[in-house]
């Protein structure tokens, strides 16, 4: 059997280096889409503009506004209008909060009374304007702390495995998933289609090889170039995003080899099927970029979805992906931890290219 895979491995190796098209995908794409969707990619909301309406204009309310002034969530510019023009900012799009503070400031602070400072929000987007709720309260909240106020419940929470709240943390992983995804189904989409539309197909067909050979011969070769981009995806994710690696390297490694056969075998199902190169790369990204997206937990969470939806997301892979991805970089979660998903990835390879090999050999027949 080996000898005649290695032909198939070797002539499709031959297409991949006179392809250029191919070596784009293989080593452009992958970086340069991390790079974009890594930085455009990011629920935190920074250089939000403050206007801060001072009443009081005392050395207290001064440094409130101070506190405002060095988060890094806030561009602060104090406004000399009245309450009445505080609208207009919001109708102009020149503001996205209003810190008003009010004339006896300075002297409640002095006293045993409660402290009132009013704030104003843009609720346009409503988990934009829940954001900038609770970076005001964590602002004002070091304030009371510098100043040794009692607040009304002294609430202190540590954050584990992302303590600066960076959303890179979150997303970059995932986007190693998105990525392998659907480069991996690119590549070998296009690899079955090629021979039916360059008329090579008839060579094969004359050829004493079986079609799980030829399967085989024309998978082999995308699994050592998509681990390969797998491999650059996670040094620009360690070195360039500055994401930890908190467990077994090792593990992650696995589970991108795993998950980039799954991956392959599917783009391979679609290749069997699809007559033209074009029809097989619409195809691959269409069933592997969206579902990915939006039905993995990659951005929403899976249990917020509608129950028909929920049902839907276990058939697409990268759902069994990130836990493992995710768990794995940020957590140090072990296999004892992620075998299930383990198990799924590997039986939907099987499934995927079993599948395959069955379409292959009914194309034969035709």
């Amino acid at each position: 059997m080996s000898s005649r895979v290695l032909p198939i491995i070797r002539k499709e190796f031959i297409h991949i280096r006179r392809d250029f098209r191919t070596l784009v995908i293989v080593f452009a794409m992958p970086v340069f889409m991390l790079l974009m969707y890594g930085y455009a990619i990011n629920m935190e909301i920074q250089n939000i503009d403050l206007a801060a309406l001072d009443h009081s204009k005392s050395p207290a309310s001064a440094e409130l506004v101070r506190a405002f002034q060095g988060s890094r969530f806030f561009t602060v510019n104090y406004f000399n209008g009245g309450e009445s023009e505080v609208e207009t900012l919001f109708q102009q799009r020149a503001v996205k909060i209003v810190l008003i503070i009010p004339h006896d400031f300075a002297q409640a602070l002095a006293a045993p009374i409660p402290v009132t400072v009013q704030m104003l929000i843009d609720a346009g987007d409503s988990n934009t304007a829940q954001s900038i709720q609770n970076y005001a309260n964590a602002v004002l909240q070091n304030y009371n702390a510098g100043r040794g106020l009692v607040t009304p419940l002294d609430v202190r929470a540590t954050i584990q495995y992302n303590p600066t709240l960076k959303s890179s943390y979150f997303f970059v992983p995932g986007l190693v998933a998105i990525i392998l995804m659907m480069i991996s189904a690119l590549l070998t989409s296009i690899t079955i289609a090629r021979e039916k539309e360059t008329g090579t197909m008839e060579q094969i067909l004359v050829s004493p090889v079986r079609p799980q050979e030829i399967i085989i011969g024309k998978v082999v070769p995308y699994i050592l170039l998509a681990f390969l981009d797998g491999i650059i995806v996670l040094l620009v994710a360690r070195f360039w995003f500055e994401v930890p690696i908190v467990g077994n390297l090792l593990l992650i490694l696995a589970g991108c080899l795993l998950f980039v056969f799954v991956a392959l075998a599917f783009g391979l199902l679609i290749s069997t099927r699809a007559a033209t190169q074009q029809v097989a790369m619409m195809s691959a990204l269409v069933g592997t970029l969206l579902p990915t997206i939006m039905l993995s937990g990659f951005i929403f969470p899976i249990s917020a979805m509608p129950k028909p939806l929920q049902f839907v997301t276990y058939i697409v892979p990268a759902r069994y992906f990130l836990p493992v991805i995710r768990g794995v970089m940020l957590k140090g979660n072990t296999l004892e931890h992620v075998w299930i998903s383990v198990c799924v990835l590997a039986f939907m390879g099987l499934f995927f290219l079993m599948v395959s090999a069955k379409k292959f050999k009914m194309t034969l027949e035709v």
